[in-house]
């Protein structure tokens, strides 16, 4: 799998990133719900993470 990062330069992209990530998990039976702690180093931020399963709403399917 390529590892090369691009930027992500507004909130769609973060969240079109995002929900990819999460889907290719998905795929691969990765338990993607849960916490986790994303340690950055001293450069950038640390962020506290939690994912949770969204029921469908069965008028949006």
């Amino acid at each position: 799998m390529d590892r090369t990062e691009s930027a992500i330069i507004s909130e769609g992209e973060f969240q079109a990133a995002l929900a990819s990530l999460l889907r290719k998990a998905d795929a691969n039976d990765v338990e993607v719900e849960g916490g986790w702690d994303c340690r950055n180093g001293d450069e950038h931020p640390d962020w506290d993470v939690m994912v949770t399963e969204v029921k469908k709403n069965a008028d949006a399917e």
